[in-house]
């Protein structure tokens, strides 16, 4: 039996292997993060498909899937294509006005079960317990993305009406579309924009949780085997727009 000092000294020595913590500072708060975002957009102007590029291969790093197609339109064969390549039928999507169009028709031509959030906050306990299952019992959720961070490949995503947090984190196969508005470089430039939406401290149409979502849900038991899927999408598959669909 281990006693509780020879443990302690297991753990001692193990970190004593490791070279440390790198150096850390906190990043600088944005005074005035609205001029700050402008110029972000600005500069990514020009060089956006290098930030796509690299964005591209974050992503597929941490094992994302990556779509490039011209309109919202050709989105629909891209879903419809993932979900037969994995007998998946049930979708579920945030409201057309947050994705940008309503899909809804076209997806259910192609075989699938569509069903979108409502727009608007929901007052029946009973409704938001049926939408609950719907999300629980789907095997696809298709949102939008109000960010996608070069420098890691990731999505974020904020909740509010019309676009809950389940619909990204309980289908097993999570579909985000983004065109290049969403695109930023790295996190300090993400930080620019959460500040942005929170700069006047008042309630508005965005929920309380922002999610970063890189690559597939990861878990590994106490003998590190690694197993997708279990907290979260086991599948991130990301479809960039060309044509703007964001407002």
């Amino acid at each position: 039996m281990t006693t509780r000092a020879e443990f302690m000294a297991r753990i001692r020595a193990e970190l004593g292997k490791t070279r440390g913590l790198p150096p850390a500072t906190p990043a600088r708060r944005p005074a005035r993060p609205r001029v700050e975002a402008e110029a972000i957009r600005a500069e990514l102007a020009e060089r956006w498909p290098e930030a796509l590029e690299r964005f591209r291969h974050e992503l597929e790093k941490v094992g994302g899937v990556f779509y490039r197609v011209a309109t919202l339109a050709e989105v629909v064969p891209v879903v419809a294509g993932i979900a037969r390549e994995r007998a998946a039928r049930r979708l579920v999507s945030w409201h057309a006005a947050e994705l940008g169009g309503d899909l809804g028709p076209a997806l259910t031509a192609q075989g699938l079960e569509p069903v979108a959030m409502p727009p608007g906050e929901v007052a029946s306990a009973a409704e938001r317990q049926r939408l609950r299952e719907l999300v629980a019992a789907a095997e696809l959720g298709l949102t939008g993305v109000d960010l996608a961070i070069a420098e890691t490949g990731t999505l974020v995503l904020s909740s509010g009406a019309g676009r809950p947090r389940s619909t990204s984190l309980l289908p097993p196969y999570h579909i985000a579309l983004f065109d290049r508005t969403a695109l930023v470089e790295s996190l300090a430039q993400a930080g620019v924009f959460l500040e942005l939406w929170h700069a006047d401290g008042a309630p508005g149409p965005r929920g309380a949780v922002i999610s970063f979502i890189t690559g597939p849900s990861r878990t590994a038991d106490i003998e590190l085997t690694l197993t997708r899927g279990v907290h979260g999408p086991k599948e991130v598959h990301a479809i960039f727009v060309e044509a703007p669909i964001r407002g």
